[in-house]
């Protein structure tokens, strides 16, 4: 979500701007634009399409210069079309484009929350506005406290500003010098070495930087950063004084992976992505010779003796993840859990424990929602925390205590598969480690789990051979505009995936259910036009789950089951099933979900949908 790319250059920064929002692409986005200082004045190029006619644009216009900023943007201010796109310009009070040069440009991710009272100070004092943007209040304050330092003016700026934001923004009469600044929102800066030497650059995500440097800072909360030719300086609001000071931050080696990996054979990336499921599976597992605390970090075992309770923070795919972890985690580990989405957590009233282990999980380490809610969390009091994440050098895991780092690689498709298995495998690990520390865990016990896990490569892998069956399936649900979704006990949230996935991206309107819910309300909504598909392992729940079945049926209900080998489940009219290749006990979510996983690909590749960028989405949320 919201890509920012920025540079200070003695050379053409442009393709590298470009190059950079490339990058970022697959994290959605609604309209994209670059702006640098050419010529002593500012020039930019906008577009609400891909960033493949931003190039183009900014061809045919001759934008080119060694200063600029360039933005994907995805719209939460304003609609998307070219005026509300960034890089927004500063005219000064009075001037309204085209009548004046712009003095300030801008770019922002995150969200203003007084952007309302800024703007009717900003109009009483002559500001003109074009956009229906906050980002737009940030240039012309900017604009307003700029006394021919810029470094000051934005000092003073994010003083006033309240929410999240990461900005990076450059001033017509001071070329070579690009301004950036972040709070709630990531921002990391480039050091330019070889043919960059003396270069440095501005990136949401190291990312965007792949190829040109490997040499990152991240940048700290409210940090403000100073870009010049040959030296940059980062400075930080002293707690004492109040005042900005200068402070270090480390340079990290980070080999970024390109968001422009080669597809192979496959028609999209969510393809790819499912069926690295099995390589990414096993990378994740790859470290892990025995069960132990110390796999999330050095001193784990001591915190993990003091708790008494776990409280999982996540979004969206990584919620049901959680929501998975729960049975696991009270029936194998016999710890109570409580699973809350971030977005609701720290706007309740809740009860804090001091003894309880916070777990976040996050495929990317920067959900906005998700680090509010673990930074609330803190705030009252419970510090043993830790993270399951994709990506190791996340504000996620540099805000967590302990990490388990999964082993997916770049997730470049919208809608999440490999991260989320391999968030099921830490998760799993997890349960044991506290299993074992609170003693409920034998050796045998962890051979058994061990040899399980070692085999799921293998499993996922025969799951995947399903894909031909599910794309029978699929030719029958691209006809449809709803579904239902069925599961018990450990296998409801995987349900709850499996109809996320396929409204994420097909675009077909689906809720799931706990099977046994059905008779409470759900069951008026089945007909022969509404198919409810339906994950039946062969587990303790298998008989209750037939008879929920059998509801469906005796209303004109197709059904459609995903069912393990030994469950004597038989396909007939009205009722079609898929047989997995086999049972796998506690660990049986992570190949029943690969087969949603594949339904709804297939349907939404026979609807005709954008796969990889579905429509109002972003991969990774940024924004509260």
């Amino acid at each position: 979500m919201c890509g920012i790319v920025g540079a200070v250059s003695q050379k053409d920064i442009v393709p590298i701007l470009i190059e950079g929002l490339k990058r970022l692409e697959y994290r959605g986005y609604d309209s994209c634009g670059v702006a640098v200082h050419q010529d002593g004045q500012l020039r930019r190029a906008r577009s609400t399409s891909r960033v493949a006619e931003l190039q183009t644009l900014a061809a045919q216009d001759g934008v080119a210069a060694g200063t600029g900023i360039a933005h994907t943007r995805w719209a939460t201010h304003g609609v998307p079309a070219v005026h509300n796109a960034h890089p927004h310009f500063s005219y000064g009070p009075g001037v309204e484009a085209p009548q004046g040069p712009g003095r300030v440009a801008l770019v922002h991710n995150g969200i203003i929350e007084n952007h309302d009272e800024l703007r009717a100070e900003l109009k009483g004092r002559g500001y003109v506005f074009l956009s229906q943007t906050d980002t737009e209040v940030i240039a012309h304050l900017v604009d307003l406290l700029y006394q021919g330092d810029l470094l000051e003016a934005v000092q003073q700026a994010v003083g006033r500003l309240k929410g999240a934001y990461a900005i990076a923004v450059f001033h017509r009469d001071e070329p070579h010098r690009v301004i950036g600044a972040r709070e709630g929102s990531p921002l990391v800066l480039g050091v330019g070495r070889d043919e960059h030497a003396g270069a440095f650059f501005l990136a949401s995500d190291a990312m965007a930087l792949a190829g040109v440097t490997d040499q990152i800072v991240y940048l700290e909360e409210g940090d403000v950063v100073d870009l010049q030719l040959g030296r940059y300086w980062i400075t930080e609001r002293g707690e004492a004084t109040g005042r900005f000071q200068n402070v270090e931050r480390a340079v990290r080696t980070v080999h970024a992976h390109s968001g422009a990996a080669e597809l192979g054979p496959y028609r999209h990336y969510m393809q790819k992505e499912i069926f690295e499921q099995p390589v990414a599976i096993a990378n994740t597992l790859d470290a892990v010779v025995d069960i132990t605390p110390e796999l999330f970090g050095d001193g784990a075992y001591r915190v993990f003796k003091d708790i008494d309770n776990v409280l999982i923070l996540a979004c969206g795919t990584s919620y049901y993840a959680g929501s998975t972890a729960k049975y696991w985690l009270e029936s194998i580990a016999k710890i109570p859990t409580s699973v809350e989405i971030a977005s609701e957590y720290r706007y309740r009233d809740s009860v804090p424990n001091p003894r309880t282990l916070v777990v976040t999980i996050s495929q990317s380490g920067e959900t906005a929602d998700t680090l509010a809610a673990l930074k609330h969390a803190r705030s009252l009091g419970m510090l043993h925390t830790l993270t399951v994440c994709n990506v190791a050098t996340s504000a996620m895991v540099r805000e967590c205590a302990m990490a388990f780092i999964t082993r997916a690689g770049a997730e470049i498709g919208v809608a999440s598969t490999k991260a989320f298995t391999t968030q099921l495998v830490g998760l799993f690990l997890l349960t044991l480690a506290l299993a074992q520390t609170r003693g409920h865990l034998t050796e045998a016990q962890e051979a058994e789990h061990l040899k399980a896990l070692r085999h799921l490569p293998v499993a996922v892998q025969a799951v995947l051979a399903l894909e031909p069956q599910v794309i029978a399936w699929s030719e029958e649900f691209a006809r449809k505009e709803n579904a239902l979704f069925l599961g018990r006990g450990l296998h409801y949230p995987i349900a709850l995936e499996g109809a996320l996935k396929l409204k994420e991206i097909s675009y077909i309107h689906a809720e799931a259910y706990p099977a046994g819910e059905l008779k409470h309300g759900p069951l008026a909504l089945v007909t022969a036009q509404m198919p409810v598909v339906t994950v039946a392992p062969n587990d303790t729940l298998l008989e209750k789950l037939k008879s929920n079945m059998q509801e469906v049926r005796a209303r004109g209900g197709e059904l459609f089951v995903f069912a393990d080998g030994d469950t004597r489940i038989e396909s007939e009219a009205g009722l079609h099933v898929i047989r997995m290749p086999e049972h796998y006990g506690a660990l049986s979510p992570i190949l029943h979900v690969v087969t949603l996983q594949l339904l709804a690909y297939h349907t939404a590749c026979a609807r005709g949908t954008d796969v990889d960028k579905p429509r109002n989405l972003a991969k990774s949320v940024t924004v509260e």
